[in-house]
């Protein structure tokens, strides 16, 4: 029959997206060149795959059964290539990946690394978000998986836990609270305080954990990002309460982590992913490695702490990464 692998890639490309010209987009066409394509797929076969209007696009019935068919054959073959050493190398692709900042030094070196590696020619597209972001454009079919601390109630995605840490408090290295090996959220209310938005998923963590604190530190300034807020510790206007992967490693030369406690707040950073909706080959290899690297960390880390540090796979005496 008068089609190829190629005319296959797009077909599944726009029954995933219902969109032509999101798939024209993933698959680096032009539109026109993807609407021929799929009107030389339907010439081939001597049926309608899609039900066209100005503002969607459905599979027909037939071209329904079509997809599950093709999607399970193209995933087939993939996984085959994958699988033999000499060819994979020669494998191409795009994974795409949503991540909150905070998570990107942490969790994606040693990953894509190793994945970089095994797949030379499998392009690793990285889209830092914040969380709220991260489940809109995996939710959206925009990113094949991401790495973010909401989504454990959405009920169309999955959330594979990786990660818990706590928050800290940022401040300087000659502020007096900077010499205690612990503060209590108390502790803070004398000080200028700075804080995230209220639109940031941080604040209302936050917020939520407070709600019965007796004592409640008064911020004077807001800042939309957790970046943002280091970076006016650092330049002296005050102390924040941040994730602590978001602080730099314990040798920065002007800032400090103190554990925050009573109450001790965390957030649990997973890996997301839509529900019954199957990662492409290549996509689930990078998925499987993040998994690998959170079961090891978390291993070595129960040695000789709970899971719920969020310094997991760091060592004593050695920097933790920073974002």
């Amino acid at each position: 029959m008068n089609f190829d692998l190629a005319d296959l890639r797009a077909f599944v490309a726009v029954a995933k997206l219902s969109n032509f010209g999101a798939a024209a987009k993933e698959l680096h066409l032009s539109q026109p060149a993807l609407s021929r394509r799929i009107e030389k797929l339907e010439d081939a076969l001597g049926v309608r795959l899609f039900h066209r209007t100005t503002r969607k696009v459905d599979l027909t019935t037939v071209g329904r059964e079509f997809y599950y068919r093709v999607d399970e054959l193209l995933n087939g073959l993939e996984q085959s290539l994958l699988g033999i050493r000499d060819v994979a190398t020669h494998v191409t692709g795009e994974v795409t990946i949503a991540c909150m900042p905070s998570a990107v030094r942490y969790f994606l070196p040693t990953v894509l690394l190793s994945f970089h590696a095994l797949y030379p020619r499998i392009t690793v597209r990285i889209i830092e978000q914040s969380s709220a972001d991260v489940l809109t454009t995996v939710t959206r079919g925009e990113a094949d998986f991401g790495l973010s601390y909401t989504g454990t109630q959405e009920p169309t995605l999955d959330f594979q836990p990786m990660l818990n840490e706590s928050f800290v408090l940022a401040c300087k290295r000659d502020h007096p609270l900077a010499r205690k090996s612990k503060v209590r959220w108390a502790d803070l209310e004398p000080y200028d305080y700075m804080t995230v938005t209220k639109s940031s998923q941080n604040r209302l963590l936050l917020d939520m954990a407070l709600t019965n604190s007796p004592v409640r530190p008064r911020w004077y300034c807001e800042a939309q990002h957790v970046s943002t807020l280091v970076n006016l510790v650092e330049a002296g206007l005050g102390i924040a309460a941040v994730p602590r992967l978001a602080m730099p490693a314990d040798d920065h030369p002007l800032l400090v982590s103190v554990p925050l406690e009573e109450p001790t707040i965390t957030r649990t950073i997973g890996l997301i992913r839509r529900v019954n909706r199957s990662l492409s080959p290549a996509a689930q290899q990078l998925y499987d490695q993040f998994t690998t690297l959170a079961s090891q960390k978390s291993k070595g880390r129960r040695k000789t702490t709970p899971v719920t540090d969020a310094t997991i796979g760091s060592k004593p005496g050695k920097s933790r990464p920073a974002t």
